[in-house]
Parts: C-alpha cells; structure tokens; sequence
C-alpha cells in the first residue's frame, strides 16, 4: 500500500491557491491516551487544521521544550507503543481524510526497523515523516524506503543552516521543509522573530517544496505574521499547553478546537 505524500502535496498546494498559509498542528500520540489522542487530533482538523503532526513520544526528546516533554511523559508512562502511534495515523485519517505525519527521533525507528515503519506508516494512511535529528548524510535507507511506500520526508532547517547546507537538505527531503523559526527548543514565544523569514527566504532559494515555520507559534496574531511569509504554520507546543491545563480530558479536547479555529483565522488574515 502506497502512502498519502500525493495528499500532503495537495493540501498544501490547495491552502496556496486560497492565497493563504497551511496550518499544521502538533499533538503527541497516547496523550493523555491513546483514545484521547485521538480525539485531539480530530478537534484540531475540526477546528481547521489542514495537516496534524502525530509526535512519536520519546524519552529523550531534545528538541522539544518543557510542555512537550511533559506530554511525552505522560503518554510513555501510559505505555504507547509505536503502534498506538500507527494506530492514531489510522483511526484519524479514516475519520478525516487529511494528512498525516509523524514526527519522530531516529533511534525509535531504527530499532523498529525502517521497511516494518515505513511499511506500517504507509499502511495507516501517513502520508509522511518529520525526522529533526537525522542527518541528511545518513538517510538514505530511510528516503529509499520512504519512496518506495509514497512516504514524504521532511528535514529540519534552523537560521544557523549555511546556504550549501540549506541546498543538501532541501535536495534530499519532500513534502515541504520544516524551518525552525529559532535556535532552540520548541515552546511559544513572545514573538517569532525576523530570524524566521530570512531562514524561509534563504531555504526558498534552493528548493521549489514548501517552507513551514515552526517553533514559537502560540496565537492567531502570531500565525498571521508568519502566514505573511511562509507556506505552513506548525503550532505544537500552544496545543499540548492547552490540552494540559484544561480541567479534564473532554475540556482538553474542546481548547484545542478552540484554538485551531482560532489559528486558523490567523493564518487567512496575513499580517
């Protein structure tokens, strides 16, 4: 079975002849269960989200900030495994026909086996994976197999990436690319810098795939301002936040609808 890189490609091309950035949301798989992850991820697409990142959690997540962890440690210590992650992809594309990716450190899928993850993903109907910690110099077992089951792989770039740098991972990846708005860890910030578009427009000069930014988004003003220059929004950290600080887990559910609604009229009213 072939996975849905084709509907990633569309979905994004689609926000872009609306005149408009996607949105992309980020939630982690098994939080706060597995059922309840699941439940998340349908509210954001409810809500407007045009593609959902299902984070694989792990247990040392060196990207990702504070709140984040602090799903991830819940979820593991529920005890997901990679397939409640292959489950969530499943279950929430059915319900929604969107697309899908998880994203993910390289250690889990190396231990899994890159055909079994790669094969299992495409047969849930992913449509991808966002892989922050592998090299492009050592990616070519995973790219070959990713081809072969219609699997996008999205690289991270971050402001400190050269241009010669820039070229060699934009060449190898597909789907878009993910830029890092900042150095650092995920989180939501204050605001999400200049830094942000430089890195877009630097990346664009070498690749034709689209540029999201990700990393700090947490408002619909903030999605604007990045919606002015950039082909995707990721908000991770600003869902979870909510998520955890709801009363209990069908609040959480509704505050993420709530805000993806909210971002998603952001991103349609450009700064």
């Amino acid at each position: 079975m072939s996975g849905n890189v084709q509907l990633l490609t569309d979905t994004l091309a689609a926000a872009k002849a609306e005149g408009r950035s996607a949105l992309i949301a980020y939630l982690p798989a098994g939080f706060p269960t597995v059922d309840g992850g699941i439940e998340a991820i349908k509210a954001a697409f409810d809500g407007g989200a045009d593609v959902v990142e299902v984070g694989l959690p792990h247990s040392d997540p060196v990207l990702d900030g504070p709140v984040i962890q602090t799903a991830d440690d819940i979820a593991l210590r529920g005890g997901v495994r990679i397939a409640d992650v292959m489950r969530t992809v499943r279950e929430t594309h059915q319900a929604t026909g969107k697309p899908i990716l998880v994203m993910t450190y390289w250690n889990p899928i190396d231990r899994y086996g890159v055909e079994r993850f790669t094969a299992e993903l495409a047969e849930a109907g992913g449509a991808g994976c966002i892989l922050p910690d592998l090299p492009v110099q050592e990616s070519a077992l995973w790219r070959e197999h990713a081809e072969k089951h219609g699997l996008a792989t999205v690289f991270v770039v971050a402001p400190s990436s050269k241009d010669k740098r820039l070229a060699e991972i934009t060449a190898a990846g597909s789907g878009f690319v993910y830029a890092a708005s900042l150095m650092g860890v995920t989180g939501t910030r204050e605001s999400v810098g200049t830094q942000a578009q430089n890195l877009v427009e630097r990346t664009r000069a070498t690749t034709e795939l689209p540029v999201c930014v990700g990393l700090g988004v947490s408002n619909a003003a903030q999605a604007a301002e990045v919606a002015g220059f950039a082909d995707g929004v990721i908000v991770g950290s600003a869902f979870v936040k909510r998520m955890l600080d709801a009363p209990d887990d069908a609040a959480g559910v509704e505050a993420v609808r709530a805000l993806a609604g909210e971002l998603a009229r952001g991103v349609r009213r450009q700064a």
